[in-house]
């Protein structure tokens, strides 16, 4: 039987206990982040691949605030918990915690992930310098997947405000 979605959804206390299980039975968790505004093939892929890099994945959600801060007041166009399900829907990820902040250096710090993964956009020097500080100091592993061309979250609410003005 499937497990619901909504129960892959943790508060950072949980996941931090989760994580604690995962060092002791010795499985390398991989950690990505990001707004999923509008869930698209571009990032199944992504979350696909990143997952593979290790035993189990977990996505660090930027919150409706946190995606305001970043892309503007128009934005998210999908709410928070129903980004977080359809991300807890994919086989690729076990776990899914929101943040507040327009970083999460002090999420990666709690979690000291193995493996932390961002798409072909970024360079380690593209990086926040305090994430990039955090993943450092747990001895993180840092991977970079290439984009798949053509599939952009702001690309597709364009084509979308497009086609609405024809």
């Amino acid at each position: 039987m499937l497990r619901n979605p909504a129960e892959k959804i943790m508060t950072l206390e949980q996941a931090i206990s989760w994580r604690e299980h995962l060092r002791i039975t010795g499985r390398r968790l991989v950690v990505t982040n990001g707004c999923f505004d509008i869930l698209h093939r571009g990032h199944a892929q992504y979350l696909l691949e990143s997952r593979n890099l290790g035993d189990t994945q977990l996505i660090l959600l930027n919150s409706e605030a946190s995606v305001r801060a970043l892309k503007g007041p128009a934005r998210p166009i999908i709410d928070q918990f129903n980004r977080a399900y359809l991300l807890a829907s994919l086989t690729a990820v076990n776990a899914v915690v929101a943040f507040d902040a327009p970083i999460c250096a002090a999420e990666l710090r709690a979690l000291a992930p193995d493996i932390y993964v961002k798409g072909g956009d970024y360079t380690r020097e593209k990086l926040n310098p305090d994430e990039c500080a955090a993943l450092d100091a747990g001895g993180t592993e840092i991977h970079f997947i290439p984009f798949v061309e053509g599939f952009s979250t702001t690309d597709i609410i364009a084509r979308i405000m497009s086609a609405e003005s024809c």
